[in-house]
């Protein structure tokens, strides 16, 4: 769901970028590092890379050729450049089974298992980031060969209005009763305490959370990794499709979000209408630049081990690569905690940083809220990665459950029919 979408927003953010064209590769060359990204030059990893940039030329006196590529330029074209003489030594590509996994099955990645232990990079990404670094012959992601290394991370997490909690004496809950005790204080005002969008990403993201708050790392592998066979009926599924309906009827979340998308949801939090808001670390730039009125923070969801969230995008070497051996020390460079440090400072989530390299406050509660995660195994990915068409499904009939138009065994009737008809090919 959140890979989706970051692929919409980055085509969108990346539109107005110089784009330079596909020129063919230069002849091989041991001083020429060819290099990819889509990052934009102000951006917490553009920073980053181009830092990156200057000590690797400074420290292996060989060149980096740089060619800025959109998002979309890349994902709509890497099949057919990787196959080619035009591929570059690096570049930085989307994870997931239908990106990464496609290319590696297709043997236009390069496995880097050896380099991962020659550097141990392995050492540096904890096991829910490796994931997505490491397919299967068929392309699925958890298991098998290294084909990437991730430089960042992403993960949801709750908003709260710091000012609204404290005008009604109410504290962060730690348990998903404390929690709905919250909603009920600001609802027997008139307050809509969720903001919530159903026509996007964010209520099945809160769909997925309830579910993994009644569920382990087990359950998540089935269901991610194809490991067994899920259940839809199963205690996790109907827990969060039940919580939601109930959640709707209580007046915690507007039956009218389902006609709301993710922007509308979040202006809602930026202007103070709703007091919570459960989202992506990619909030957190903008709330930090846009919110004025009130103080804000965050707080993990109460009463789960588990949590969405993943791996960011991640350099992979290209088979046909003329200069691999350059490729991986510029990847080391980008995992020294100097330049995770600089990824942190400027409002990314760094995968290797050292806290206390980081000095913006609120940058410490973001990062220190990843590593929390992190450091118990807790990253259980998005609820729309096991299929190509899940996403759409999952927002569909979600509409529909706010809506009163399908109850809750017929949601789970339509998701679970859904994810079998393509998960069964790969157990």
């Amino acid at each position: 769901m959140r890979s989706q979408w970051i692929a919409s927003t980055a085509v969108i953010a990346a539109a107005g970028l110089v784009l330079a064209g596909c020129s063919s590769a230069p002849a091989a060359d041991d001083n020429v590092l060819t290099l990819w990204h889509f990052e934009a030059e102000n951006s917490a990893t553009g920073i980053a890379w181009a830092e990156a940039i200057k000590v690797f030329e400074e420290e292996t006196g060989a060149t980096v050729e740089f060619e800025e590529k959109s998002f979309e330029q890349i994902r709509s074209t890497a099949s057919q450049v990787l196959n080619s003489n035009e591929a570059p030594d690096i570049l930085e590509y989307n994870k997931g089974n239908a990106t990464a996994g496609l290319l590696a099955s297709q043997g236009l990645l390069s496995p880097i298992t050896e380099q991962v232990e020659e550097y141990g990079w392995d050492d540096k990404l904890a096991p829910a980031l490796q994931t997505t670094a490491r397919y299967s012959e068929d392309g699925v992601m958890g298991s098998g060969e290294w084909y990437g290394i991730p430089n960042y991370g992403e993960y949801v997490t709750m908003y709260y209005n710091k000012d609204a909690f404290a005008e009604k004496g109410l504290e962060v809950p730690t348990t998903l009763a404390e929690l709905e005790t919250v909603m009920a204080a600001f609802e027997e005002d008139g307050t809509t305490p969720l903001a919530e969008a159903a026509l996007e990403y964010p209520l099945g993201q809160l769909w997925y959370q309830l579910a993994l708050s009644k569920t382990d790392r087990q359950w998540v592998n089935d269901y991610q990794l194809y490991e067994a066979e899920v259940d839809f009926k199963g205690e996790p599924f109907t827990y969060a499709t039940d919580t939601l309906a109930d959640w709707t009827d209580k007046g915690y979340i507007s039956q009218d979000a389902s006609g709301l998308k993710a922007e509308d949801a979040g202006v809602s939090f930026i202007g103070g209408e709703s007091p919570l808001f459960f989202s992506g670390s990619w909030w957190y730039g903008r709330f930090q630049t846009e919110v004025d009125d009130f103080e804000w923070g965050i707080f993990p969801f109460p009463e789960s081990e588990l949590n969405l969230g993943s791996a960011g995008n991640m350099w992979v070497v290209p088979e046909n690569a003329d200069s691999k051996d350059l490729a991986y020390k510029f990847i080391d460079i980008t995992m020294r905690p100097e330049i995770q440090a600089l990824i942190g400072n400027n409002g990314g989530l760094p995968v290797a940083a050292d806290v206390a390299d980081i000095t913006d406050e609120k940058s410490q509660e973001l990062i220190k809220g990843f590593n929390d995660i992190n450091d118990k195994d807790g990253l259980a990915f998005y609820p729309d990665w096991p299929t190509p068409t899940f996403y759409d499904a999952i927002v569909a009939d979600l509409q529909e459950l706010i809506n009163g138009t399908k109850n809750s065994d017929e949601v789970l009737d339509s998701l679970g029919e859904e994810y079998n008809s393509y998960a069964e090919d790969f157990r």
